[in-house]
């Protein structure tokens, strides 16, 4: 493998500064130019809430905190119903209402008492 080099690609010389004019460099001497300068913000984190508590900054307090849980009827509970009252008899239907793991799972922060997420199980 031979490798071939053009040896009078590289010999001429570069043009001296006085000649370059305004396209070719974008800050010329003796002229100013407008500077826009972007400032980023702080970055948006997305916390994934699922049915343990997670560690969080309280968006209503900024507290940094774990989050308090409690569960409410979802649907999948109802769903859940709806699906044992066509197999079961007619008592058995209830049960999904006294199983967590059937209910959607509320987050609140144990310092405000505000919600700050909620996890659906559908």
């Amino acid at each position: 493998m031979s490798v071939f080099y053009d040896t009078n690609y590289m010999m001429a010389d570069p043009p001296p500064y006085s000649e370059l004019r305004d396209e070719r460099c974008p800050i010329s001497p003796g002229k100013s130019k407008q500077q826009t300068i972007y400032v980023q913000g702080p970055p948006i984190i997305i916390q994934i809430f699922r049915d343990t508590p997670v560690r969080i900054q309280c968006q209503y307090c900024q507290a940094e905190v774990f989050t308090a849980t409690h569960h409410e009827n979802g649907a999948v509970t109802w769903l859940a119903c709806l699906g044992i009252m066509l197999v079961l008899p007619l008592g058995c239907c209830l049960i999904p209402f006294f199983i967590d793991g059937t209910k959607d799972v509320v987050h609140t922060c144990p310092n405000c008492y505000q919600e700050v997420g909620k996890w659906s199980r559908l």
